[in-house]
């Protein structure tokens, strides 16, 4: 999009957020049906164009894995959607609440209540799970929602702007395609929440101008997940579980594991189970693998190119699990495991984003807990110990976002858990029961019984108040 063309699109989307808005004016309280209708043809919507959507995402990589878009992206909303599905009921259910001895005999309740038109701002990495997936939890609040389209998936953007508009008007559900300063734009409209999944530089003005409006967000800001393998742990267990998460879509996962701490000693036979992995997964050279991803644009192999030479400059030894140069013929970038880290190397200040690990080593545990403690909580944090009372003193002494505990990335697919960072690595949670909460305001009411002691709170006060006043304040 020109710059010409950039003033008719604000107007179009301010024009788009009004439509909404009285549209949320005419119906506040969707119904149970509505709302279940709109999440089955969500779910139909995917189904039905699983192959376009997957060709689609493709396209804008320049290659990615068919299997992945499927398991990651498409079976990830599916699981959510028909969670929320079977659960849509009974979080629309008032939630009764206790009263203290002196209120009753009335009754306490929290009622959800859809909150009104919620701003989406979508990643280009995951665009259909991190996009409808927080839609998902929209509609089954009964709200209307915009979606902000990456600017790095336009092929896809385009189809789902064409599949939502069969499925949904545009007073529900509307698609808003990237053009210069949308970001900016977008957060600025008066949205009753916004969702932004990103980097957290990009977060920190997302929010600085929500805050013009009072607009509640969720951040989620992704960060360096530490990789935490314990003494005693297996080496080659360990390697093709990190492997296969650190492979995954090349890299470029908000969750990825970002950096690995091992024994000391244990490295050699790290890179040997880490290279084995490598090859069982991708036995075909990797330029030429359809099961192995490219890195999303030029721009982006190249950023992730500049952090694996900066560590080499400053001393780095680096260790290629595959054909690094046949890669990089196809536009990808082979997995890296980079060793002797320190951190002044971009490396260790970055999020990676890309299929490079660094290592550390270290002689005894709380070595790793004081690393992690001293740096930006991370959004992830992956602890492989088969020891459960070290595993919880892991847990107790260090703050992040989620765990998977022998494993990676797999808390942010379970169904019943919410997905959300801390401090620098995200802000709020969505999934699960409190996707459905951060959607709705959870409105506490308190309903007065006929006949109750109230008047004894009102004045004129007197003995029998002070009388009651000892009592209270026991």
């Amino acid at each position: 999009m020109s710059i010409e063309q950039v003033g008719p699109a604000v107007e179009q989307m301010r024009q788009l957020f009004t439509r909404q808005r009285a549209a949320f004016a005419r119906e506040r309280y969707p119904s149970y049906q509505d709302r279940r209708a709109n999440l089955q043809a969500l779910k139909a919507l995917v189904l039905d164009n699983a192959d376009e959507i997957a060709a689609a995402i493709a396209a804008d990589f320049g290659h990615r894995s068919v299997h992945e878009s499927k398991l990651l992206d498409i079976f990830g909303l599916v699981s959510e959607i028909n969670h929320a599905l079977k659960c849509l009921k009974r979080w629309m259910k008032p939630q009764r609440r206790g009263v203290g001895i002196w209120f009753q005999p009335g009754r306490a309740a929290l009622l959800a209540q859809p909150l009104g038109v919620i701003g989406i701002a979508a990643p280009w990495n995951y665009p259909l799970y991190l996009t409808l997936g927080p839609l998902c939890g929209a509609l089954a609040a009964g709200n209307r929602a915009m979606i902000k389209i990456a600017s790095d998936s336009s092929r896809y953007g385009a189809l789902l702007a064409r599949l939502l508009g069969q499925r949904f008007s545009q007073d529900l559900v509307a698609v808003i395609q990237p053009w210069p300063g949308i970001n900016d734009q977008f957060s600025r409209l008066p949205f009753d929440h916004l969702i932004f999944t990103g980097s957290p530089e990009v977060g920190r003005q997302i929010m600085r101008n929500c805050s013009e409006n009072l607009t509640p967000v969720t951040l989620e800001l992704g960060g360096k997940s530490p990789t935490l393998v314990a003494p005693g742990y297996s080496l080659q267990r360990a390697a093709e579980t990190i492997l296969w998460g650190k492979c995954l879509n090349s890299g470029q996962t908000c969750v990825a594991p970002d950096y690995l701490f091992l024994p000391e000693g244990s490295e050699a036979g790290f890179i040997e189970h880490a290279k084995a992995a490598v090859a069982r997964y991708y036995p075909k050279p990797l330029g030429a693998n359809p099961d192995y991803s490219c890195m999303i644009n030029a721009r982006q192999l190249t950023r992730v190119e500049a952090l694996l030479a900066d560590a080499r400059e400053k001393g780095a030894r680096v260790v290629a699990l595959a054909d690094a140069e046949e890669a990089r013929r196809a536009g990808k970038l082979a997995p890296h495991l980079v060793f002797n880290v320190r951190d002044d190397m971009q490396i260790m200040q970055e999020e990676i984003f890309g299929p490079l690990l660094p290592v550390l080593s270290y002689r005894q545990l709380e070595e790793t807990v004081d690393y992690i403690n001293a740096h930006e909580r991370p959004l992830a944090l992956y602890l492989f110990d088969e020891d459960s009372g070290r595993v919880q003193q892991v847990l107790r002494q260090t703050l992040s976002g989620g765990v998977s505990v022998n494993s990676v990335m797999l808390h942010v697919l379970q169904e019943n858990l919410p997905f959300g960072g801390v401090g620098n690595s995200g802000l709020g949670h969505y999934h699960a029961e409190e996707g459905f909460q951060t959607f709705s305001k959870m409105r506490p009411i308190f309903y007065q019984a006929r006949f109750n002691g109230s008047f004894l709170l009102k004045p004129p006060y007197g003995r029998l108040t002070q009388g009651l006043l000892r009592l209270l304040l026991r």
